[in-house]
Formats: C-alpha cells, structure tokens, sequence
C-alpha cells in the first residue's frame, strides 16, 4: 500500500487498500467481534469517498457507512472554535475580550493582574487544568450531582500556576468555560446557539448534541476498552455538561462536508470565520506543532496538516487535511482505541501506522472486603507522579497523576491481583513482599506504553 504526491496532489489508496487496511486494525484490537468497525471518509479535488469495515452492533448487521453516527468527542472544540470566529467576525466578541466581561457574576481566576481571555480558552492557554479535581468515578452515584454549580465552585477556588497566555495546557474546562461565555454573550443555550450559527449554516444534518430519532436508528453502539457496550456521554452529568468540549455526535458524510466548507470546495456564510480559525497560533510543548483556535497545526509552509482528534468512553475520531493540496480524511471508530494514525497516515505516507495491542474481553470477579483495604493506599512513580487507590464501597477507584488528565476511574477485579478499567485500556497489578503485604504495583498505561512500577507510600482505609 502506498501513497504519494503526484503534480502537487495526495495520491490516497485505493478503496480495497483501505479497506485492507481498517480490517487489519479491527481485528486485532477486537478480533472476530461483530459490532466494532471503522469508518474512513476522503474528501478532494477528485470528490469524496468513504470506506468501512464492521458493523452498527452484534446484533445489528447492518455495516458501517457514511451516515453512520458516531460520538466525535473533541473534535466538537473546532465546532465551539468556530462558533467564537463566527461571533468575532460579526462583531459580537473579541478574542481578547477578558471572560468576566460576559460572566460577571463568576469568579474567574486571575494571576498577576491578568485575566483569562476568549483567546486563551480557545487556545488552551488558560492555565485552567484539563478537567476539575476531586471528580467521582463517572459511575459512581456522586457524579449525578456533578454539574454547572459544582464547576463554577471549582473555578472560584482554583490558583493558576501560571499567567494566561503563557503555556499550553490541554484543558476541556476551558472550552466549557468558552462555551459558557457565548452563551451568555447570544442569550442562548449552547445546543441551540451551535445549531443556529454553525451546524444549520452548514447543512449538516447528521451532527447534534442531542441525536434525533433518525440519528439514534443510525448510531453505532459504542465499545469500551473491554469490548463491552458503553452508554452514551451524555449519560454522565459531568460530560454532558460540557458539551462545548466533547459533545457532538456526527457522521463521516456531514464531517466531509466541513472539510469541503473548510477547504472551499464548497460556498459557506462561515468562510471568514474558518479562516479565523487558522490566524491565530500559539506554541505547544510538541515540537513542530501549533495550536490554532480549534484546530492543531503540525508542520510549517507547505507541509502543514491541520488535524484534531477525539474520543469518548466508546468511540474515537480523527479529522485531518492538507491545506496545500486541499485533501482531507476523518476517520471514525465505534471503539476505545485510537485512529489519529490512520488520518495521518494516508495524507503523509511516512507517517507509520501504530500496532495496537488487542483488546480482551474481562471478566469482573468479586473479592473480600480485606482484600481490597489491603490494596488502598498511595502509590508512587518517579518522575512520573502519585497513583491514589481508594476503597469506595464494595470496589477500588484509582485516581492517576494529574498530568493524565484522567478523571478517576473504578477498578474492576479479574482475580486476587490483576485489576482492569473497563472505559480505557488501563490496567494495574498488585504486588506483594514475602509477608503478603501489598508493597507495590504495575501499572499498564492507556497507551500501550510498558509497565510502570510502582511504589507504595501509605495506606489509604
């Protein structure tokens, strides 16, 4: 399989070799398991395509398509992002407009007299932290009470550790926070005002925070990353409250259409604000790599990919394209594992395909009491931060370093040592001394990464 570039165009693979492509993926993350599939969809000078392998559900045969609905997660950023340029265009915000001025009666953290700006949230320069601390396990009956009042609280009490505008820190209660502000700003909820101003202007109409009947026939059931059914996003009060910064359920056919409106193959009243969206950058920690509003820029001059990619609890998503040569792929999958490489992939050849590790059907087992007080406790890893397991009833919860930017999870117990996470592909073996005391653990990361030990440094009943 190979593609290039032929007279200044992105020559892609053939419908056969993608589709050869997404199999071999498929089945090694799922094996054989019916209901799990990817979705790609190519759009270019030469017109658009898409090519799947799988299918909606096990119990549904029906194959996956382009009008097949998935949860897009933070992808839904460039949709607020353009929301913000569309409201700059006419007038109606500034990206340096503090965020007070259209929240004034939230307390907004400040640093050294300076305050956070629309441009900042936009750009993840906020200094605000990927997601609120203290979060309860998204099953746990304490996250039905987390919702706006909770995140404003959280807010008025947060210190920034750094002045706005200063560093780049991926942050989705910064897009909340964004989304917050428009809202205000058009006297309008966030559903109706990105239907209004962005979604109907371009004719998308398989893209909604809140799926219509017809959408709901088509959804693919999400996978978690034990290959078991996940719920919906919006199921937890957390996330569904931040809609700006994950919400949106799509399809790769509407999601061509914005690469076409983005790229200009096609007319858009929202032309101007996606040029917005491109001239403005601020640096990333990344080398190479730039954060526009929305968008993240990979590259210089003419080697520039304009990419974002994201994931939920039972789906990921990935939109990339070229502005030079004007060719552009989403790539969508109905389980937990990551596609972004694929994207990448077929626009720059070079780019390898990653080699995921199989996903494994768990099964959950129950344990003593005793034994799960004897794993609680407080676990460190050097140069990498402090891992906090904690007894919540009759099961675990882990809460890993804050640089994970992971809300705490619940640990599901396979036997005596080995636990697993159903929403993510985390898992973590206890360790014990010669006395039987659990003096230790390994964690196995999300990302495939090797095993990390580590130590314990207290208990935690």
């Amino acid at each position: 399989m190979c593609a290039g570039v032929l007279a200044g165009a992105v020559v892609l693979p053939a419908d056969a070799d993608i589709r050869k492509m997404l199999a071999e993926r498929v089945d090694t993350l799922a094996g054989k398991e019916d209901g799990v599939g990817i979705v790609v969809g190519v759009v270019g000078p030469r017109g658009r395509r898409v090519v799947s392998y799988g299918h909606l559900d096990h119990a549904d045969p029906r194959p996956l398509d382009g009008d097949t609905g998935f949860e897009i997660g933070s992808v839904t950023k460039v949709f607020t992002a353009l929301l913000l340029a569309d409201m700059v265009q006419k007038g109606e915000v500034a990206l340096a407009d503090p965020v007070a001025k259209y929240l004034p009666a939230v307390k907004i953290p400040e640093r050294n007299g300076r305050s956070i700006t629309l441009l900042d949230l936009a750009t993840h320069t906020s200094g605000l932290p990927f997601m609120p601390d203290a979060l309860p396990a998204f099953d746990d009956s304490a996250a039905t009470k987390y919702g706006a009042a909770r995140l404003y609280r959280f807010l008025a009490g947060y210190e920034l550790p750094r002045d706005s505008g200063a560093e780049w820190d991926y942050s989705n209660i910064g897009y909340w926070l964004l989304g917050q502000a428009l809202t205000s700003r058009a006297a309008m909820d966030f559903e109706s005002l990105l239907r209004t101003r962005v979604i109907a202007p371009l004719k998308l109409t398989s893209t909604a925070i809140t799926p219509s009947p017809k959408m709901k026939a088509h959804l693919a059931v999400g996978h978690n990353a034990v290959l078991q059914p996940s719920g919906p996003f919006s199921t937890v009060p957390i996330y569904a409250e931040m809609s700006a910064a994950g919400g949106l359920a799509s399809t790769a056919n509407d999601l061509l259409t914005f690469l076409a409106a983005a790229m200009g193959y096609e007319r858009s009243p929202l032309a101007p604000a996606m040029a917005t969206l491109l001239s403005t950058r601020r640096p990333t920690p990344s080398h190479g790599q730039a954060q526009a509003l929305g968008w993240v820029v990979i590259g210089e001059g003419d080697d520039q990919l304009i990419v974002h990619d994201g994931g939920t609890w039972g789906y990921v998503s990935a939109v990339a394209w070229d502005p030079r040569t004007r060719v552009g792929v989403v790539v969508l999958s109905n389980q937990m594992a990551g596609v972004g490489d694929i994207a990448r992939h077929l626009l720059r050849p070079n780019v390898p395909l990653e080699r995921p590790t199989a996903a494994m059907k768990r099964t959950e087992t129950a344990l003593d009491s005793a034994v799960l007080d004897a794993c609680a406790g407080r676990y460190e890893v050097p140069d990498e931060g402090a891992f906090i397991i904690v007894r919540e009833g009759d099961s675990l919860t882990i809460q890993p370093p804050a640089s994970w930017g992971l809300p705490k999870l619940r640990l599901r117990p396979e036997n005596l040592r080995d636990f697993f996470v159903a929403e993510l592909p985390l898992r973590v073996t206890f360790q014990t001394a010669s006395d039987g005391r659990v003096n230790g653990l390994l964690v196995y990361p999300p990302r495939g990464q090797q095993a990390m030990r580590a130590n314990r440094m207290s208990s935690d009943r």
